[in-house]
Formats: C-alpha cells, structure tokens, sequence
C-alpha cells in the first residue's frame, strides 16, 4: 500500500481493510468512533472504539515524514515506526504486561495497531496531581532490568547481539537525540527555548568549560557504549499508569546504547517532578510530603533495578562478555561478585551523567517538560529551572564520586534548600 497520512475519516476505512483487526478487535457490523490525540512532537496517534461495544478499542499510531513539533520544514524518514513496532514487540516478550499489546502493524503506512491505555494517564499529570502509584518501582524496575538485561552481552550470545543490533540502527533519531540532548542546548541553536528568568543559569552552562567536557564525554557514551537494546525515550510522559498499572509507550527511539540512560531518564524525571511542586502545590507541608513520596520512588526504582538486575544476571549468565566458566577457579564465585558490584557502580555513576545532561537539556534545548511547563508564574517555575540547573550539572560533575542512590538524593535535597527560600520570598510578595 501507498503511504499516506491518514487522518479521522480515512482512519475507519483503512481499520475495516484489516483482518487482524476488522472482525478480530472489532466486530463486523461495529460502528466506529475516532479521536485524533497525537500531541507529541512526531507521530499522529488515532482512538478507534466500537460506539457500539466501547470495550472494543484500539489505537492506532502513524509516523508523519517530518518532525511534527518542528513542522514540514524538519523532514524525518518514516522507518522509525518500524523500530517502534519492533521494539514493542521486544519489549512485549521481555516484560509481558508492562508494555502495551501489538494488535497489527504496516511498514509500508509507517503505523502500528496496539492495546489502548485510554483508562490509564500520563505518568507526568499523575504525579503532578500527588497521586500514589504503589505499584511503580516495582513494575519500572522490572522493566528496565529485564529489557536490558537480556538485550546484552551478559545474556545475548556475540552473533545474536550483532543481529540485533543491526536491527536497531535508527540513525535519524538517534541524530536527534545527540544534537538536542548532548550539543545544541549548550550552544546557540535557533530551537533553543527557556524561561528568560533563568537566562543567567543557561549562559553559565554554555560558558563553563568544565562541565562541557564532562557533557562531551556523556555524548560520547551516548553514541557509542552498544550495552543494549535502550528505549532511549523513557520519561514520564512515555509511561501510562493507574493505581494498579504501568505500561511504557514510545519507543521510536530505540537503539543500542548505555543501560544507564534509560535509568537516567527515569530518575531524572522523578526528580523534575519532585521540583515542579514548587509551583504546584502551594502548601508547604503538603507539598513536602509528596516530594518525600518522590524522593523514595527515585531511591526504590535504583535500588529494585539494581537488586532485579544482578539477581536476573546470576541466573543467566550466558553471554559472552563474562561466561560463568571464566569464574571456574578457586575464588571465582567472589570475583565474580566483585565483578557485579562494580559493574553496576559504574552504571550507577554513568545514570547520574546521563541523568544530569537529560535536565540540563529540559530547561534550555527544544522540549521542555509539561510538569514544568504547566507552572503559569514564570517566577516559580523559575524556582524549579533553576534547581533542576543546579541539580543537573552537580549530577554531572560529581558523578565518579557517587557510591549510593543516596549520594545522588542527597544533592536534590541541598539544591531544594535555595529553593524554599527562593520561594518563600516570592510567596511572601504576593
């Protein structure tokens, strides 16, 4: 078939030519109702129900030749639906449940048909609202473990790897992410788009060689350390949850990169979160206690990821990188720990790296933040930019000092203490 964007009307003839969908999803006679709601920056994303039987459902999701938040003018190939699908599919066999179901797909219409999350809600409105999701770090945590794990050398055999690999170029939006997370922030580029209240913070950043070095080096481990199969996309607003549910979405961006950016990218929205309450939640006890509350996910998602992680590795060491005969010799069982221990220090170091660039990125490049963003005095949200500045480069500067999650904590709280005051005095003002 001919690639064409589709939009609400010729969406329903296009479902009804499809018979993985059309008397399979939906019955035959069904009458359906669509809904465009695609408000990311890439793709047109499409709510197709039953009026009839509203448990009938799906969502359907079409990559657009160009970059959607740039416009025209910003063309992209379309092929990154197919690391998408491929991805969910992965994703699906590693970590059954924690993604959503793939119903149907079409390269050649860059789309793929899946579950749909209507009845679930962006991760960042959610927390924004203080909602409690009990259930999150266990669930994230089982995610990024087995996902990674088991797309890396630790697990995968040397020629299944490389296979994989191969599937998994995606060289247009990996450029993306190396220009707009690793260089063009820290540098004049006409996307760049930030609070003029923090102006002061953004040209220090541009100016400080030190930290530029350092964000140098993170872009290289970005582009270059293969560890495994990442979504490379894994913020808040690409996991849908409910008190019971977590299910990650969007993984256009999925390549072989560093296991801890995706660790990164998590805790590091957490913590943009925790900071968006400043403008948020007036009250300062309440808002205490939900920063509290985030803090521990924060803390909990490093500790199960890492727990789960070496756990899952034990049990299946077959990879080539360190085989379980390598550690057959007196003493190799503890040399073998010793191994683990550092391995995910290291991991640990490099998720406060890639961490500390991803929120450095939000308050100066192309995309910011909806929890930050949502803030409508400019004075508080400026309280949060900045803290999330001053977070970001510590996280990137003190990385190799790092030994515990609560190294990495410990800096969120002294960065929060300038915070309060800032926001007392604005407070105290109005």
């Amino acid at each position: 078939m001919t690639y064409r964007a589709l939009d609400e009307h010729s969406v329903v003839e296009y479902i009804k030519s499809r018979p993985k969908i059309w008397g399979t999803i939906f019955d035959t006679d069904a009458e359906l109702d669509v809904k465009e709601v695609g408000d990311g920056n890439l793709n047109l994303v499409f709510i197709i129900t039953n009026r009839k039987n509203p448990e009938q459902s799906v969502v359907l999701k079409q990559a657009l030749p160009y970059l959607r938040v740039a416009g025209e003018s910003w063309p992209l190939t379309r092929e990154r639906m197919r690391y998408e699908t491929k991805a969910l599919l992965k994703h699906n066999e590693l970590a059954p449940g924690l993604v959503p179901e793939v119903y149907d797909y079409d390269f050649d219409m860059s789309l793929v048909i899946m579950e749909d999350l209507s009845d679930l809600v962006i991760m960042r409105k959610a927390l924004v609202a203080r909602q409690k999701l009990p259930h999150f770090v266990d669930h994230i945590s089982t995610f990024l473990a087995r996902t990674l794990f088991f797309t890396s050398d630790l697990y995968l055999k040397g020629m299944e790897k490389k296979r994989m690999m191969a599937e998994f170029i995606n060289e247009e939006l990996r450029k993306l992410q190396e220009d707009f997370v690793y260089t063009n922030p820290y540098m004049e580029s006409p996307e760049n788009n930030w609070n003029p209240l923090v102006d002061d913070e953004v040209q220090a950043v541009r100016s400080d060689a030190a930290l530029k070095l350092e964000i140098a080096e993170m872009k290289n481990a970005y582009m270059n350390h293969t560890e495994a199969l990442i979504h490379a996309d894994l913020h808040t607003g690409s996991i849908m949850v409910d008190a019971e549910r977590t299910k990650v979405i969007d993984p256009e961006f999925a390549f072989f990169g560093p296991i801890a950016y995706d660790v990164g990218a998590v805790l590091q929205n957490l913590v943009l979160n925790y900071l968006s309450h400043y403008g948020h939640t007036p009250d300062p006890e309440e808002r205490h206690e939900y920063q509290e509350y985030v803090l521990d996910m924060v803390r909990g998602v490093w500790n199960e990821f890492a727990r789960k992680f070496e756990e899952i590795w034990v049990e299946n060491n077959r990879g080539e990188l360190v085989p379980t005969p390598y550690w057959d010799f007196p003493g190799g069982e503890e040399a073998f720990a010793e191994y683990r221990r550092r391995f995910i220090h290291r991991l640990l170091q490099e998720t406060a790296g890639h961490g500390g660039v991803k929120f450095l990125r939000r308050m100066m490049g192309i995309v910011s933040v909806w929890d930050i963003t949502s803030i409508e005095d400019p004075r508080k949200r400026a309280v949060a930019e900045r803290a999330a500045i001053r977070i970001g480069k510590r996280w990137i500067m003190e990385r190799k000092d790092v030994e515990s999650i609560e190294d990495l904590i410990n800096i969120v709280r002294e960065e929060s203490i300038p915070a309060e005051k800032e926001l007392e005095e604005i407070m105290s003002n109005e």
